[in-house]
């Protein structure tokens, strides 16, 4: 196992698992303008890295392929949904209710794979799926209605991930494109807000100023430690590590920001957590017995 792979992989999400402090910090900030300063900034950011790289030889491909414009096009859309429906609920105090999204994401990836892909579920992922559902389904009745903050988290990110997983451009490719698609709205509206006299620029301190230009670095910064995790250690010890970010952004929410969380909302966390034990384990001795049987 490539230590350092698993190292760039705990960077990542550690810095995921930060996020809520970063937003809670902008706080004083429309929620929907640090959205669009994140798109702006990221695009920023992601272009002075791809020159650096001298990496831009993938753009050929969008004048051949409209295909892979139009399925950008539509992630980027879906990404600036999960993106601002986050930001909202960290400043509007629901960061335990986040990071259910997060815990229930990989268990929604994987049911999407067998809904538009075709791919088998084992017998202990319908367990591991079905424990899930009882958990929100518990949570349901705790809440008085659906997490709708959760489950908008987690069913958006996972179909982000099917259109990335049909995407032909690598991480920060991809990533270029979709803020590329998000600039100019993003711009428009920023603009708009400034003309009318509704935005935060000129009315926050410095440091807030200088935190809304680094959305772009807090944004491609994880995804350039992820990336290069994921080159040099195997999927299923991702999938373990990914759980660090939500079990990060849940202690934050109950500790730092003293969000609520009486037992019977522990309750239905544990028994989502236990369908993730249930996902892990059944992933990791799959993988370990999967290469004998080749």
């Amino acid at each position: 196992m490539d230590k350092k792979g698993i190292w760039y992989a705990v960077a990542a999400y550690v810095l995921w698992g930060l996020l809520p402090i970063y937003w809670k910090l902008l706080q004083v900030v429309p929620s929907l303008q640090i959205l669009m300063h994140r798109m702006v900034w990221s695009l920023v950011f992601l272009l002075i890295i791809l020159t650096f790289q001298r990496n831009w030889g993938w753009l050929n491909r969008l004048w051949s392929e409209k295909r892979t414009l139009g399925l950008y096009t539509l992630a980027a859309f879906v990404l600036s949904l999960n993106w601002g429906i986050y930001i909202w609920a960290v400043n509007a105090g629901f960061i335990v209710e986040t990071s259910l999204g997060y815990f229930i994401n990989p268990l929604v990836s994987v049911f999407f794979g067998m809904l538009f892909f075709g791919e088998t579920l084992r017998t202990w992922q319908w367990v591991a799926i079905l424990t899930a559902a009882a958990g929100v389904l518990y949570l349901t009745y705790d809440y008085g209605q659906l997490p709708w903050i959760s489950l908008t988290l987690a069913f958006s990110f996972a179909f982000y991930g099917v259109l990335k997983k049909q995407a032909p451009l690598g991480s920060f490719e991809g990533l270029t494109l979709e803020t590329a698609v998000l600039f100019l709205p993003a711009l428009g509206y920023l603009i708009f807000v400034q003309a009318t006299d509704n935005s935060a620029i000129g009315q926050i301190s410095t440091i807030e100023h200088i935190l809304l230009v680094l959305t772009g670095v807090a944004t491609a910064t994880p995804l350039i430690f992820f990336s290069a995790a994921a080159q040099r250690i195997p999927l299923f010890m991702i999938g373990v590590l990914q759980y660090i970010a939500p079990t990060m952004q849940l202690i934050i929410g109950i500790t730092l920001y003293e969000e609520p969380f009486p037992l019977s909302r522990f309750i239905g966390f544990a028994i989502i957590w236990s369908a993730l034990a249930i996902f892990s384990a059944e992933g990791v001795v799959y993988n370990r017995i999967t290469p004998k049987q080749t």
